[in-house]
C-alpha cells in the first residue's frame, strides 16, 4: 500500500528547515567529539593526521548527505531508509531495517544516551550512583519528559528540540571563545612530534570507524521527510548544509584541543574525557564542570531527536502494514503518531530497566553501516530501474559520490568482520532475527485477508 499525502492518517507538513537542521546537528553530536580524539592522539599521534581523520569522515557523510538528499526529496514521506530499501529492494529487506531501528538504532541508543546523561547529571553534584536507583530514575525521566513533549506534537517537540540545539551548540562555542580569551595554550602545539607512533593503515581505519559513529546521524532529516515544508528544496538544504556545519564544528574543536594542549598530553591516560582535560588545562578545575554541563545538553538534545525521528519509521511502517495499524494511528491537535512513540519509548524504558543495552549500542553500528550503504545504494538501483521517478535533486558527480560511499562502507564492514568476527556476526544474527517476525506477520496478514 503506497503513501499519499492525501491520506487522512498522515503527518501534517509543519517542520522548516531550521528545525530540521536542529535535528540532525542534535543527532550528530553527542559525545563522540568530547571523547574520542584521546584514542586518535593514542594511536596517530600527529595532529595533522588527526585533522585529517576528522576531514575525511566528513567527506563520506557529505557523500551520504548528498545521496540520501535525492532520496528523500523523490520520496517526501515518513520512514527514511525503511522506505528507500522497501522501494529498492521490497518489503522484506525494508521490514529488516525497521526492525533493526526498533531494537538497536534507535531505542537502544536512546537507553544509553538516557543512562550517560544520569551519570555525567550526577557528576555535575559530584554523586555517585553508577546503575544504582537515583541513576536509573534520572534516566527514565528524561526520556518520559523528552518522550511528553513529542506526544504532543511537532510544536511542542520542535520548540524542545530547537532550545536543546541553540543551547548546546551556543555552550560549544562560548566554551571555546572563552578557553581563546582567558586560558593558555599554543599554536606550535599543532607541530608534529618526535615521538609519534608509527602510522598503519589499521591504526587509520579503526580512527575513522570512531570518526563515522560521531558523524553517524547526519541522515536523521530523511525520517521527517514527510513532515517537512517544501521538501524539494528543504531536505538538501537541510542534510547538506547541516552535516557541513557540524563538520566544521568538529574541525573548529580539535583546532581548539590541539591549541591548549600538546599532542602528547592528550595521548595520555586517562584518555576519555579530552574535553574534560582540556578544560582543565586551559580554565581551571571548575571549567570540567562547564564541560559535564554541556555533554548533559549534547546528549538531552541527540535523546531528543532520536525519539522524534526514531518513531516514524514504526508509523510508516504500520502505514505499510508491515506492523500493527494501530501504530500509524495519529492523535492530538498537532497530530503525533502517538503509539509508534509510545512503543519506542516503552521498550527503550525497558532497556534501561534491564540494563542489557549496552552490546546491543556495539553491535548496532555495524548492522547500520550495512543499512545506509544499502540506502545509498538504492540511489543507483532506482535511476537504473525507475528513470522517469520525479527527481526534484539529483546527487552531483553521480554514481561517483553513492559509489564512493559504497566502498567505504564495504572497506569498513570488511575491518569489522576481520577485526571483530563475534561482534560482526551477531549484529548480522540480530538483524536477521527479524526474518522469523515478518513471515509469520505476513501469513496473519493472509489468512485475515482471506477470512474477510
Amino acid at each position: 500500500m503506497e503513501r499519499s499525502e492525501r491520506d487522512p492518517s498522515t503527518l501534517p507538513r509543519h517542520i522548516g528547515w531550521f528545525t530540521a537542521s536542529c535535528v540532525l546537528v542534535s543527532s550528530v553530536v553527542g559525545t563522540g567529539i568530547f571523547t574520542t580524539t584521546g584514542f586518535m592522539a593514542r594511536d596517530l599521534g600527529h595532529p595533522g593526521l588527526i585533522l585529517s581523520v576528522w576531514l575525511v569522515g566528513a567527506l563520506i557523510a557529505l557523500a551520504g548527505a548528498l545521496s540520501y538528499s535525492e532520496l528523500g526529496a523523490a520520496f517526501p514521506v515518513a520512514g527514511g531508509e525503511y522506505t528507500y530499501l522497501r522501494r529498492a529492494y521490497g518489503p522484506f529487506v525494508g521490514f529488516l531495517s525497521g526492525w533493526t531501528s526498533f531494537t538497536i538504532g534507535f531505542s537502544a541508543a536512546i537507553a544509553a544516551g538516557a543512562v550517560s546523561f544520569a551519570a555525567y547529571f550526577l557528576q555535575l553534584f559530584s554523586l555517585d550512583d553508577e546503575r544504582g536507583p537515583l541513576s536509573t530514575a534520572l534516566a527514565l525521566a528524561l526520556l518520559w519528559s523528552i518522550t511528553g513533549f513529542h506526544l504532543a506534537g511537532g510544536g511542542a517537540g520542535g520548540a524542545l528540540q530547537r532550545s536543546l540545539t541553540v543551547l548546546k551548540v551556543g555552550a560549544i562555542f562560548l566554551f571555546m571563545i572563552a578557553g581563546l580569551m582567558f586560558g593558555t595554550g599554543d599554536w606550535a602545539h599543532l607541530a608534529p612530534t618526535n615521538t609519534q607512533p608509527a602510522l598503519t593503515i589499521g591504526s587509520y581505519v579503526v580512527s575513522l570507524i570512531f570518526v563515522l559513529y560521531a558523524y553517524s546521524g547526519w541522515n536523521t532529516a530523511a525520517y521527517l521527510a514527510g513532515e517537512i515544508t517544501d521538501p524539494a528544496r528543504t531536505i538538501p538544504r537541510t542534510m547538506i548544509g547541516g552535516t557541513l556545519f557540524v563538520a566544521l564544528l568538529y574541525l573548529l574543536l580539535n583546532g581548539f584541543y590541539f591549541y591548549a594542549l600538546p599532542v602528547t598530553e592528550l595521548a595520555t591516560p586517562p584518555l576519555l574525557p579530552v574535553a574534560d582535560k582540556v578544560a582543565r588545562a586551559m580554565l581551571g578545575l571548575e571549567a570540567s564542570r562547564f564541560v559535564t554541563a554541556i555533554l548533559c545538553l549534547s546528549i538531552a538534545g541527540a535523546v531528543s531527536a532520536m525519539v522524534w525521528v526514531g518513531s516514524r519509521v514504526y508509523y510508516a511502517m504500520a502505514q505499510d502494514e508491515l506492523i500493527p495499524s494501530v501504530f500509524a494511528n495519529i492523535s492530538g491537535r498537532q497530530r503525533a503518531p502517538l503509539n509508534a512513540i509510545l512503543l519506542q519509548s516503552l521498550w527503550a524504558s525497558a532497556l534501561i530497566l534491564s540494563g542489557s543495552f549496552e552490546q546491543l549500542v556495539i553491535y548496532s553500528g555495524f548492522a547500520l553501516v550495512i543499512f545506509s550503504a544499502l540506502a545509498v545504494g538504492a540511489v543507483l538501483i532506482l535511476r537504473r530501474r525507475e528513470p522517469d521517478l520525479p527527481r526534484p535533486y539529483r546527487t552531483p558527480f553521480y554514481p561517483f559520490i553513492p559509489v564512493f560511499y559504497l566502498v567505504v562502507s564495504i572497506v569498513i564492514v570488511g575491518s569489522v568482520l576481520y577485526e571483530r568476527p563475534l561482534e560482526g556476526g551477531v549484529g548480522i544474527a540480530t538483524v536477521l532475527a527479524g526474518t522469523p517476525l515478518y513471515l509469520l506477520w505476513r501469513r496473519f496478514r493472509r489468512a485475515e485477508k482471506g477470512g474477510t
